[in-house]
């Protein structure tokens, strides 16, 4: 904590701008002699040379931010330069020269978590919301950020911990009869507790749905019309178009955004029985691709009749376990229409069925349409609390075990178990805000960030 840190705190490549970022006691020293300045004023942006001795290496806006009010509460210098790989490498290169050292990942925002600005469930959802893949995700995210999940567990632990000093003082006083009025609302609460903690980790168990995207699979035979299909949605010709039956023979993934959620789209291998050892490898991954989904969109050939492989495909989506939301298309209806749509109803529980055809432009829109309302399924009302990572839920669960046993010895009237159990729940709480077990922890934890974070 002592030394000054800095590094490049934007993205390497060819953008217009980079930033690098310094941190420390020495962060304004190091940043007024690259520039040739003798003063900075706080939080206001300069236009500034910047310079290798006496030689001008780029022009570029500086800010100064001073501790406590900066990101890490120390000294906090940013140079704004313009983009690209040599120039940002060559600024850090000269501030590391003039005696800073160069971050490890997540240190800016570790420092920012010693110094007392953000806790440990703020600085995840700074981590999440950096690779956040969809705008319910960001949304979720800045709520973490601002402190929701911090705000919860306060609430939660004040509550625990007037349970337990009235459990210690009944201890010291066991010859006085327990209040059952008393008694009675704590139970209440800590099963209360143990209700919202349960929905939580319902809500975040579908963590990488919110942050990395939900995942649709179109399955079929091969020349069905799979390929076509996901060009129309992605408007653009991703996928090689054949009459030649399994032209796709490994699964192609590409990317829509829906209402703020990204959707990733796989193209599967055509399903069918195959003696092209390739071909099959390909058929196996759609297989997998499908248990692996939450979306599944499963194409049938409306102009013809259902053959065996086509009840190959009803017989694999049959064995689903229902997490899946599945959609039936039946393409091709521009051509006179052969299949028996009863038998599909029949043997797949479907979300709807809904008859397409690639070339008509309004069909594929209903598609759209009917692929947002799914989304919207697997959204989360905008003010729950959200745990972002298995490091969060894991300590959850393990709270909710112990305020579970709290509860039963409670109405057991066994009260220093009680207190015991009441006692794992508050140092699990802590865990997700101020954890004090702290080295080993901190760099697993803060080592997944990016670096200039």
């Amino acid at each position: 904590m002592s030394e000054t840190i800095a590094a490049i705190s934007t993205p390497l490549g060819s953008g217009a701008m980079g930033v690098v970022r310094i941190s420390g006691d020495r962060a304004l020293e190091i940043t007024l002699a690259l520039v040739h300045r003798a003063f900075l004023k706080p939080r206001y942006a300069h236009l500034c040379s910047i310079y290798d001795e006496d030689e001008i290496v780029d022009e570029a806006i500086v800010i100064y931010f001073a501790a406590p009010k900066s990101y890490t509460c120390e000294d906090v210098c940013e140079i704004q330069c313009h983009g690209g790989v040599i120039l940002t490498h060559l600024i850090l290169k000269l501030v590391l020269k003039m005696g800073a050292r160069l971050a490890t990942p997540g240190e800016f925002t570790k420092r920012a978590f010693l110094n007392g600005r953000i806790d440990i469930s703020q600085a995840q959802a700074i981590s999440g919301l950096i690779m956040a893949q969809s705008e319910q995700a960001s949304k979720l995210l800045v709520d973490q950020m601002k402190g929701r999940l911090s705000s919860f567990i306060s609430n939660s632990r004040e509550m625990l911990l007037r349970a337990l000093a009235f459990s210690e003082v009944m201890i010291d006083y066991s010859d006085e009869d327990i209040p059952q009025d008393t008694l009675d609302s704590l139970a209440d609460q800590i099963e209360q507790l143990c209700v919202k903690l349960g929905e939580i980790l319902e809500f975040s168990s579908l963590r990488n749905i919110y942050l990395e995207g939900l995942s649709l699979c179109i399955i079929g035979k091969p020349n069905v019309g799979k390929s076509s299909l996901l060009n129309a949605l992605l408007s653009q010709d991703r996928a090689i178009v054949s009459d030649i039956a399994g032209t796709t023979r490994d699964a192609i993934e590409s990317s829509l955004n829906l209402n703020g959620q990204i959707v990733k789209i796989i193209d599967t291998a055509g399903i069918r029985s195959s003696d092209d050892k390739i071909e099959s490898i390909g058929i196996e991954r759609s297989l997998e691709a499908i248990k692996d989904s939450e979306i599944v969109i499963a194409v049938f050939d409306a102009s013809n009749i259902l053959d065996k492989e086509d009840y190959f495909i009803i017989e694999n989506l049959s064995k689903l376990t229902g997490k899946q939301k599945i959609i039936l298309v039946l393409n091709k209806i521009d051509k006179k229409v052969k299949i028996d749509c009863a038998q599909l109803e029949k043997r797949i529980k479907s979300q709807e069925i809904l008859r397409i055809s690639t070339y008509d432009l309004s069909l594929i829109l209903e598609l759209k349409e009917a692929l947002s309302k799914i989304v919207q399924d697997f959204s989360i009302p905008r003010g729950e609390v959200f745990l972002s990572s298995e490091y969060q839920i894991s300590i959850v669960k393990t709270a909710l075990e112990a305020l579970y046993l709290s509860r039963q010895k409670l109405l057991d009237y066994e009260l220093e178990l009680f207190s015991y159990h009441i006692k794992e729940a508050l140092d699990s709480f802590a865990l997700l805000t101020h954890p004090y077990d702290v080295d080993e922890m901190f760099s697993r934890m803060f080592g997944e960030f990016c670096l200039g974070k």
